[in-house]
Formats: C-alpha cells, structure tokens, sequence
C-alpha cells in the first residue's frame, strides 16, 4: 500500500504538453513550455493511434527542446502532441524481482507476469556514495573460477573489467562468475547484445539455478541508443536497491563498450564534435559517474562490479579500453592467442592484475603464487625459441623449471564452464605444482 500511495502522489495533476515541430534522423524536436522540460526530463510522444512514444530531452535548440526516442519513430508526424512528465525518472525494484528479465525501462520481458513493485524509488542516474563516507573493500570473495581465485584474487565491493575482443569467451566466463559466485545476488545487464544469444546466455550459460538469484536486465543491439544507454544505468540502479537492502550484490556488466557507442551516438546526435575515435566528451564523463556507482556502500552491503571492455580489434590501449582501465581496481586481460589454442577460460595472468593483490591473497600461499607468476613469465620470455626447438635443454635452470610446468600450469589455468573451484581449493592446488619443483630439487 505504501508503494501505491507513492506512485499516486507521482501522478501529475495537470497535463503540460507541447508539439511536434520537426524531425531530424532520431531526434525530435518540441515546441511549447521550454521552462518544463529539463535535461533528462520524461516526455511521451502520442502518434494519434494506440501507440505511444516514450522519450527524453537530451538538449535544447532555438527555442525548441530537443528530445530523442526510447522506440522507433514510426507514425511521428509534424504537429503530434508531446506530454510531459513532472516525475522524475526512476524505478522501484523488490525483492521479487529475483529471477526475472526485465528491459530497460524495468518491464518484464519473460512472460512470467507483472513485477511487483518495491516501496522505494531509485533513480536512474544515482550519485556515487560519498567517497570518504564509503567503507573500504570486503573480505576475499570466492569467485568459482581458479585461475581469477588465485592469481587475481578479487574483494567484496571490489570492481575489475574484462578485456577481450570479440569471440574470446567473454560471455561464458561471465556465466561462470554469475553461477559459482559467493554473493547474495547477482545483477547483469546484457547492453547492445545478440538477441540471438540472449536465451542463450539465460537457459545454457546462467541455467534456472543461477537465474533463480539474479536479475538481467536486456537491450539488445537493434534497440535505439536512449534503451542501451537506459539498461546501463537500470543495472546499477536494481544493484544499489540490493546493496542498501544490506546484501552482498556481484554486478555484471557485458559490455561497458556498448555503453560507450550508445552514448556517443546521443552525443554526435546533439551535436557534440567527435574526439578520440570518433567518441565524444560527454562519453568520458558518463563512464566514471556509471563505474564508481560499483563499490562498498555506506553501511554492510556491497557491490562487486565485472564489467566487460569488448576491445577494437584487439587493440587494448583504444581509449574506452584506456579510460576504463584507469577507473576500475583491476583488469583481466582475455587474449585471442590462448582461446585459439584451446584453453578456457583465455585469461593472459601475466597481463592481468587485481590492485588488492597482495593484502586479499591468503598470506601463506602469496610466495607460491609469486613464484608461481616467475615461472610463467620465464617461460613467456623465451616461448619462441622453445617452439622453433633453438633452446638447447640445460642451458638454463630457470627455462628447464618453465619448461617442465608449463603444460602442468596450463592444465591448472583451464577450466569447463561447469567445473568450480574455490578459494583454498585453488590455492592448495597451485602449492601442489609449485610444490613438486622444491621437491624435484
């Protein structure tokens, strides 16, 4: 009932409008009380028929505000009435939306029925908490998966990126996190994917038991910008409702990149001058205020962030990539080379790095990780002369050791999507490697 009273008093008690006056590729422009419509402020387009457009006032010209569309602009004509919104843009999400997919504007796409509304409204476009109110970083989390436990050991609230191109194995590692994680609940926007691979990624990646604890949230790539942008934003939103309800949330973004093109078509549409790549400013200004809403919150719960960089053409210092890199507590790299030799997940560990690493690895195995990395990084340094065979056996200790476990760390490294392994588990395994070299000697 408190809910209900709520959305009453959000009501409008007078119907501001004004008039399509032209159309421009997507925007629209809106002629009428330009003193109502704000930037961000709710309009809905009514094309004369039952059919309805929501969309958002992204800038002004002249005197006509200039708004783009969640859907497409079919029946659009000069002279359509434009309803404005007083309320402010948000959503309210329960506890009952646990299991369910919703798009972006928290509507339920499964048909499984209506979603039953929460008491509280969370905006949008949320602040981040306070930064010297802001707990640090929890305990250890048990991600599932070995070779992110051991060598990228991750903490509650902390916020690390997946780096990969296309085809590497993203999505799976990503399904891998969201059913072997230990936290309460798990919240991932698919932003800009395959519509194809959406039930994918529902019944064969996440499957009912990892769904059972998790909201998706979905706008697929034939969606307009304003709807990617929107599921972005909608990701954090139901994450922060979670986190102030005291639990510990794993939010999984795929991918922020997605983000990013949607929000340089919005500013190229406005007018904003293309600068790195062809990305405007307003994109660098909207990724650290959608990024830092991941983290520790005020009181006990938590967001750990996954957010995935889909990467141009491999190119991992393109300026999202670059951007993102600086912002997030760490990154796992994914490299084209290791999937097209066949292990999974294709994580470069020597190009990878948690900045909580040493103080959230257990401090009894950090000299076997580290040593561990050593071996790896001698056998990366001399890896084309061991396969063109110039490597003579003997010549060096150190190369010999390389040699001897690298097919043993290899085989540590891969892992099937179904296979979990935690934290201790992983660590003793890695000792048991490491561990047969101090015994060889």
């Amino acid at each position: 009932m408190k809910a209900l009273a709520e959305q009453i008093t959000d009501l409008d008690g007078v119907n501001i409008y004004g008039r399509v006056v032209g159309v421009r590729g997507l925007m629209v422009e809106v002629a009428g009380p330009i003193h109502a419509m704000s930037v961000g402020a709710r309009i809905t387009i009514e094309t004369g028929t039952s059919r309805s457009i929501p969309a958002e006032v992204i800038g002004f010209s002249g005197d006509n505000a200039v708004v783009m569309p969640f859907a497409g602009l079919e029946g659009v004509r000069r002279g359509c009435r434009a309803v404005i919104a007083n309320a402010a843009s948000q959503v309210r999400p329960s506890i009952a939306w646990l299991g369910r997919v919703v798009n972006a504007m928290g509507e339920p796409i499964d048909g499984k029925g209506t979603l039953l509304q929460g008491p509280a409204p969370m905006p949008y476009r949320a602040s981040p908490p306070p930064a010297h109110s802001r707990k640090r970083v929890g305990a250890p989390l048990d991600l599932g998966v070995r070779s992110l436990n051991t060598f990228l050991t991750c903490c509650r609230g902390q916020r690390m990126g997946i780096f990969a191109g296309s085809g590497v194995g993203k999505s799976v590692l990503l399904s891998m996190l969201a059913r072997n994680v230990d936290a309460d609940v798990s919240v991932i926007g698919l932003i800009g994917e395959r519509g194809r691979e959406v039930q994918e990624f529902l019944q064969e990646d996440l499957g009912e038991e990892g769904l059972a604890r998790a909201v998706v949230v979905v706008a697929t790539s034939d969606e307009p910008a304003l709807m990617r942008r929107q599921a972005a934003y909608l990701t954090l939103s139901i994450s922060e409702f979670f986190r102030d309800e005291g639990k510990d949330v794993m939010c999984m973004m795929d991918s922020v990149t997605r983000f990013a093109m949607a929000q340089r078509e919005i500013g190229l549409s406005v007018g904003e001058p293309p600068t790195a790549k062809g990305y405007t400013p307003t994109v660098f200004t909207e990724l650290p205020k959608l990024l830092e809403r991941a983290g520790p919150g005020t009181d006990e719960g938590s967001i750990t962030g996954i957010f995935t960089v889909l990467v141009d053409g491999d190119d991992h210092n393109e300026p999202v990539a670059d951007a993102v890199r600086g912002i997030l507590d760490g990154h796992i790299v994914m490299q084209r080379g290791i999937a097209e030799r066949g292990r999974y997940p294709a994580i470069n560990i020597l190009k990878s790095v948690s900045r909580t690493m040493p103080r959230s690895c257990d401090p009894a195995y950090l000299p076997t990780i580290t040593r561990a990395r050593q071996i790896m990084a001698t056998y990366s340094d001399m890896e084309e002369l061991i396969r063109l065979g110039a490597y003579r056996a003997g010549s060096s200790p150190e190369v010999d050791e390389a040699i001897r476990l690298h097919e043993p760390l290899e085989a540590f490294l891969r892992q099937r999507k179904d296979e979990v392994c935690g934290l201790a588990q992983g660590y003793q395994q890695l000792q048991q490697i490491v561990g047969s070299l101090e015994t060889e000697r």
